[in-house]
């Protein structure tokens, strides 16, 4: 039996949501790598212009999702919430890169994990949803550890924090879109959709940073997109075979990846409150998404319908 054979039937034999933690912990790892070189290359090419040619080649490597489209995936597409979900994202993802070259990768993704509460945020504040008090508790608590780790009023906030703080709700509110939008549509008419949008968003403002990359950021830049779409592929199979609440704790490695990354390749080594704050957001994240989770059990939602007429029906 050829050894890669012998690895895929072991690796099967693993339970599903090991299996599960495994591709979350790959996908982390994948990620972290992603924004070190994004880091590196901001060094000396524009934020926008990086992120733009990241989605620009994601395009070319997304070409197996595009063929997967049908007709009917595009004749029934909700083009508005496609093209207002494109133009957050793209401004989330053009402040991400910006902040990944100004402040340690450790607490872009700390902050970055915030993106839970602002969710659950938006979903009230949009979606006209009401929650419990034990949830309010915990978007209060990850607030509270986000700003621990910016500490304004206390230090120097660098504009990279303030890029990623206002990056991580506009995520938020990105996921909130794409949720509504599955109900609907499939998931390669979503991918499809957000890749070409975003692309299309920061091709203006690229153009007005535009420099002539040299052959190694041209390489270096396919690289970044290459690995950004692994990395979801890594992440979406997770999430195909554990169960949420099983492989969430997985998911926070990043944290831990980034931090020994970010030593490695810029010598950046996280404060005491970087600490402190993402173990504060980690909790948070990990209560909520553990309430979901019994909700789920119990067929009801922590995040209740409103009892308004949006809500109730006309």
């Amino acid at each position: 039996m050829p050894l890669v054979t012998k690895w895929r039937a072991a690796f099967a034999a693993v339970p599903p949501n090991v299996q599960g933690m495994l591709w979350i912990a790959l996908s982390g790892l994948i990620f972290s790598c992603f924004m070190a070189l994004v880091r590196h290359v901001g060094s000396h090419m524009d934020p926008i212009q990086t992120s733009f040619m990241r989605y620009g080649f994601g395009l070319l490597f997304l070409a197996p999702f595009f063929i997967r489209l049908r007709w009917p995936d595009v004749v029934a597409a909700n083009l508005k919430l496609h093209l207002l979900r494109g133009l957050m994202h793209g401004t989330g993802v053009m402040l991400w890169f910006y902040a990944m070259t100004r402040i340690p990768l450790a607490e872009v993704t700390a902050i970055g994990f915030t993106n839970p509460v602002f969710a659950t945020i938006g979903a009230v504040l949009f979606l006209r949803e009401s929650i419990r008090l034990p949830r309010i508790v915990a978007v209060v608590v990850g607030l509270f550890g986000a700003l621990l780790i910016v500490r304004p009023g206390f230090a120097e906030v660098d504009p990279g924090a303030i890029a990623m703080l206002i990056a991580a709700p506009i995520f938020a509110a990105s996921d909130l879109c794409a949720k509504s939008l599955t109900r609907r549509e499939s998931g390669p008419a979503v991918v499809a959709y957000l890749s070409i949008i975003v692309t299309l968003v920061t091709f203006v403002p690229a153009m007005l940073v535009w420099k002539a990359p040299t052959i190694d950021e041209w390489i270096i830049t396919i690289v970044i997109a290459g690995l950004a779409t692994v990395g979801h592929l890594c992440m979406t199979q997770g999430f195909k075979v554990g169960e949420m609440s099983a492989i969430q704790a997985a998911k926070f490695l990043q944290l831990l990846w980034s931090a020994l990354i970010g030593y490695a390749m810029f010598a950046e080594a996280p404060g005491l409150y970087t600490w402190i704050g993402s173990a504060i957001i980690i909790a948070s994240a990990l209560y909520i998404a553990h309430r979901e989770s019994r909700a789920r059990q119990v067929g009801r939602p922590t995040v209740e319908p409103a009892k308004t007429s949006r809500t109730t029906g006309d």
